[in-house]
């Protein structure tokens, strides 16, 4: 058809598919990793500093009631040096010499005796300490053998060399005071154990119950829930009583049970100034729906025809103010922020579920958040849905020293990549920003290494910012980049308009991350109707976080930045631009090439490429710092006519994505850290004759307890790859000649854009 100039605009240049056709397996020889010196300290410096630490450690934990140890037992820690904190550093012999087991670890800053590297940081560096169990009388042999030991193994002898401290695991260690020092005297508490579900721990949880009875504390272990090789649970006791139960040797963590946020009080709805006219159609795709997880919706909202409510098992009695929240996440699933005039057609049909009810986020009944928690669990297990929207979850800002429960069930739920959760980063933006206490931090469960966290942005303008209400990162590493992406939310000067619940043709202004968070999983649902299933989630997510823009503000702030409303900003491809997307998969210890498709001629001027890997991975909560057992390892090649030396037989690597495209201050000593990371992302400018037939080497690497392990089980992955060169405005066609296989994957359903002229 031709437009008004009388001209044909051209069809849009579609996103390329089938990247995974420019991949293939390659045969790299094995690193040559490792540290010049592989052990801090000698044997003998070792032997003569550890002897009286672990004399001492066997003295407290013998002084320790034998109630607190069951079977006799007790968790003791060993703390590595900062140098040696990769999974090739795990002091296995040591362990099993001593006749001790690992049951968990924890990241802790350590200042080293002395450092065997030059140019060492100044002052404390990232280290870990490892929680071993095993039998008194087995901690004890040590203390008394330790000082005599020769004739050990030379590996024996460096992984001794590589422990800064060994001690005993004092109660103090295991209390998070915050909110215990409130004037009732009765409290409720969260505990959490070194305990598994499996049969062989549960002496664990059968003592500890003794042990509690004897302290009067109640506890709720009704609603335990397991995390990796923890146990969490609920408890009531006195403020005297925490003292003395965290003595409990295999006691990981009490703290004060985290409330429910409460959701009525942080977005009060003002009417807007402008009406709106629902479509008359129904969604886009009428064979996929999305879940919101939510306080329900009240009757007769005006969005029935694409919206379905559902209770949750045993849930209780609705209340007004938690469904009006539930209304309004409803809104801004199907429409996204309103503006004035007819609205768009959703995308998708909504099934919202209500797992919130009368107890939720109350004093009389705290521990609900656990019942909360299994309705969630049982409601993405049991459903065939595989996008859901959480907008609420315990008022707690995350820690680097603890992984959550309810992070873990939904890192748990989304591990193999099929499920994709967006999660409302909180709204504690304004709280206190001291770094001690950080109580601005993303909040549980946004800390989801497998989810999409979603903060807020104060405008739709381009002069955006974060709105002040939307808790900040960093995350947890591996997950340090938290938020993942920010979407408007509204603000006092610019509200997030949604359809009032009485009258859908009238607006109601709010604001909150709770709002953000499902306008994403809208933008999800959009691509999904549009392409079907030739996208996977993992693909999408990682479209998403590809296409984001960042402003000054930096990773803390707003993550890997802004993310565009329009589908158009991710589908399809401007002059002088070509996005391609790979989804493959990768064997544990293999290499594969992932070629980037570059027209054979010499590229003119600048070249920025833009690159975003994306996967899901199996977690292990009792172990934070090494929470991710999957990871990638990638190097970049650009040219393939430049090598190091002339009998190389791969051309030359260099870094693309590195440390310091991740918040954290290690620096170097964790110079692998993000390797971890589920998402890597980067851009770089090059100049065009630097590249040639450029590539990126990717090798899935694999961990269990902290150190390196074998899986038989592929990895799924997703990457986007985009090539920008604003002299060459043709190059995504000079590309489609040039590789073939590449194939734009053209929308099923006509995506409103706007031709190219």
């Amino acid at each position: 058809m031709a437009n008004e100039n009388g001209t044909t605009p051209s069809p849009p240049n579609f996103l390329l598919g089938y990247g995974e056709r420019l991949v293939e397996p390659v045969s790299l020889p094995p690193g040559g990793g490792g540290e010049r010196n592989d052990f801090a300290y000698s044997f003998e410096d070792a032997r003569k500093t550890l002897a009286p630490q672990v004399s001492a450690m066997s003295q407290e934990l013998e002084a320790l009631p034998a109630l607190a140890c069951p079977r006799d037992q007790a968790v003791a820690v060993l703390t590595l040096h900062p140098q040696f904190l990769a999974k090739s550093y795990f002091p296995a012999a040591l362990l099993r010499e001593v006749g001790l087991n690992l049951v968990g670890s924890r990241p802790k800053d350590v200042k080293p005796r002395k450092w065997n590297r030059k140019d060492p940081p100044k002052g404390a560096a990232p280290s870990t300490e490892l929680f071993v169990s095993g039998p008194r009388d087995v901690i004890r042999s040590w203390a008394t053998d330790l000082p005599t030991w020769s004739g050990k193994t030379k590996g024996l002898q460096k992984e001794i060399g590589r422990i800064e401290e060994v001690r005993a695991q004092r109660a103090i260690d295991r209390v998070q005071p915050a909110g215990l020092d409130e004037e009732d005297e009765e409290l409720w508490l969260e505990v959490g154990l070194h305990a598994s579900s499996s049969r062989t721990d549960r002496f664990v949880l059968e003592a500890f119950s003794e042990y509690a009875d004897g302290l009067d504390v109640e506890l709720k272990d009704g609603k335990r829930v397991f995390a990796g090789r923890l146990c969490f649970m609920p408890a009531i006791g006195t403020k005297g009583a925490v003292a003395e139960l965290a003595k409990f040797s295999f006691l990981r963590v009490v703290r004060a049970m985290p409330r429910l946020r409460r959701l009525g009080s942080v977005t009060r709805g003002a009417p807007g100034t402008f009406e709106v006219v629902l479509p008359d159609a129904d969604p886009v795709d009428s064979s996929f729906r999305v879940a919101v997880l939510d306080g329900g919706t009240p009757d007769d909202t005006g969005l029935e025809r694409w919206v379905t409510p559902y209770d949750a098992p045993e849930v209780g009695s609705a209340v007004s103010e938690l469904q009006r929240h539930g209304a309004w996440v409803n809104s801004a699933s199907l429409f996204g922020p309103l503006s004035k005039g007819e609205l768009p057609r959703p995308y998708a049909g909504v099934d919202h579920f209500r797992v919130l009810d009368e107890h939720s986020g109350t004093d009389e009944n705290i521990s609900d958040l656990y019942d909360v928690m299994g309705r969630v669990r049982t409601i993405i297990e049991s459903n065939n849905h595989s996008l859901f929207n959480l907008s609420f979850g315990p008022e707690l800002p995350i820690t680097d020293t603890e992984v959550h429960p309810w992070t873990c069930m939904l890192d748990e739920l989304q591990a193999d990549g099929r499920r994709l959760v967006t999660v409302a980063a909180g709204n504690g933006g304004e709280n206190d920003a001291d770094p001690y206490t950080q109580h601005n931090r993303v909040q549980v469960p946004a800390d989801t290494v497998n989810g999409l966290c979603v903060g807020a942005a104060d405008t739709r303008g381009s002069s955006w910012k974060r709105a002040s209400y939307s808790s900040v990162g960093p995350g947890r590493s591996p997950g340090v980049v938290k938020p993942d992406v920010l979407f408007f939310g509204g603000s006092d000067e610019s509200p997030f308009y949604v359809t009032n619940p009485v009258n859908p043709q009238q607006v109601v202004g709010i604001s909150g991350t709770s709002f953000a968070a499902p306008s994403v999983m809208r933008l999800v649902s959009g691509i999904r109707a549009h392409f079907g299933e030739r996208l996977s989630l993992l693909a999408v997510r990682s479209l998403l976080i590809h296409c984001t823009q960042g402003n000054r503000e930096g990773r803390v702030e707003h993550g890997w930045g802004r993310i565009p409303e329009e589908l158009e900003a991710y589908v399809v491809c401007s002059e002088g631009t070509a996005r391609i997307v790979y989804q493959g998969e990768v064997g544990p210890g293999e290499w594969v090439r992932a070629r980037v498709p570059l027209p054979p001629e010499e590229l003119q001027g600048r070249v920025q490429l833009r690159a975003t890997f994306c996967y899901s991975s199996n977690t292990e909560p009792q172990h934070p710092s090494n929470y991710t057992q999957s990871g990638l390892d990638v190097l970049f090649r650009p040219h393939d006519e430049k090598f190091r030396k002339e009998d190389d037989e791969h051309p030359k690597p260099r870094p693309f994505f590195r440390n310091k495209d991740y918040p954290q201050p290690e620096q170097e000593l964790r110079s692998n850290a993000h390797k971890w990371e589920t998402v890597l992302h980067h851009e770089e400018r090059m100049v065009g004759s630097s590249l040639k037939n450029p590539m990126f080497d990717v090798k899935y690497q694999t961990r269990e307890e902290g150190h390196a392990t074998s899986v038989d089980e592929k990895l799924r992955y997703a990457l986007v790859i985009t090539v920008t060169a604003h002299s060459e405005l043709d190059l995504y066609n000079r590309i489609r000649r040039h590789f073939r296989i590449l194939q734009p994957l053209e929308p099923a359903i006509q995506i409103p854009i706007r031709p190219r002229q």
